[in-house]
């Protein structure tokens, strides 16, 4: 049997702390992050990365499952947003868990765009993590900790 390599592989639905988290790499650093007694929010905020704006000139889109196009001319096109999984304002980190997740071809460029708004931003004082693992989470949460210490 030939397997689909596009096809969407399902995350795990957890819940901790009264939060919906989507996989079980969040759930641990969510844990993780609880146990350390480290101050931080869950999905708490929406970043425009790029704005909504209405393209006037002529657009024609394919639509899912149809053969012909629509009509998008003067449409309003969706902005660009990215919701960071674990920020922390007070101890200046943002934690974006991200598994192997093939079907997220938008997230490099979303990632490439965020970094670039930490930037345009002034808070380029804040530690930016991308863990892959759990390892790889427990290595975050050691370099917090260390920063808390010397503050």
């Amino acid at each position: 049997m030939k397997r689909n390599k596009t096809r969407k592989v399902p995350a795990k639905k957890i819940k901790r702390g009264g939060q919906a988290l989507k996989s079980g790499l969040e759930a641990y650093c969510f844990d993780a992050l609880t146990r350390e007694g480290i101050d931080f929010k869950y999905e708490s905020e929406v970043i425009e990365l790029s704005p909504a704006f209405t393209f006037s000139g002529v657009y024609y889109k394919s639509t899912k499952g149809k053969p012909e196009m629509i009509n998008a001319t003067g449409k309003k096109v969706l902005p660009v947003t990215y919701k960071p999984d674990f920020v922390s304002h007070k101890h200046k980190f943002i934690i974006e868990t991200k598994g192997f997740v093939p079907s997220q071809h938008t997230f490099h460029i979303r990632w490439k765009m965020f970094l670039k708004h930490v930037v345009d931003n002034g808070m380029e004082d804040y530690m930016i993590f991308l863990p892959k693992n759990n390892k790889q989470v427990d290595i975050c949460i050691n370099k917090i900790k260390d920063e808390i210490r010397t503050k």
